[in-house]
């Protein structure tokens, strides 16, 4: 897969008004191309599927909690080597680590709220695209629907 990854411009991030200036960087700065794209408010039983990874962690309650309080807005991204170069663009999780002119050092509020999501691996971040897009809602550059 490596060419896909996911993010989400989280609830703080959409309602901070970022949402146009993040899509800008991701694609005009980053590279990216959307492949597909929706925002969306999910319920707090898809929050916790979403982040069952985390589910023996400290902050996974306090996670759930944030990211089903408001709307985001989930973006499957394309460009080579897609996991590792996304990661490196968006900074690091904690917004006063990450690099200066990093989307989360920009608009990032605190650990947990640092803007965005990014995925972690080639793999999670196809679980992560099925579970927010379905095949009839990604496409290619010439607007043809495909399959990861």
């Amino acid at each position: 897969m490596g060419n896909y990854t996911l993010t989400m411009i989280k609830p703080t991030g959409v309602k901070n008004l970022n949402t146009g200036e993040v899509i800008k960087m991701i694609t005009k700065d980053g590279g990216f191309r959307i492949v597909g794209m929706k925002m969306l408010k999910m319920r707090n039983d898809q929050a916790k599927a979403f982040y069952g990874i985390h589910s023996d962690k400290p902050f996974y309650d306090e996670l759930v909690n944030f990211m089903s309080s408001g709307p985001i807005v989930a973006i499957a991204l394309e460009k080579e080597n897609a996991v590792e170069a996304f990661r490196n663009f968006i900074g690091a999780t904690n917004p006063t680590q990450a690099a200066e002119g990093t989307i989360r050092n920009k608009f990032g509020v605190s650990l947990q709220e640092n803007c965005v999501h990014g995925s972690d691996s080639d793999e999670n971040a196809q679980r992560e695209i099925e579970f927010f897009f379905s095949s009839s809602e990604l496409f290619d550059t010439d607007g043809n629907l495909f399959e990861l």
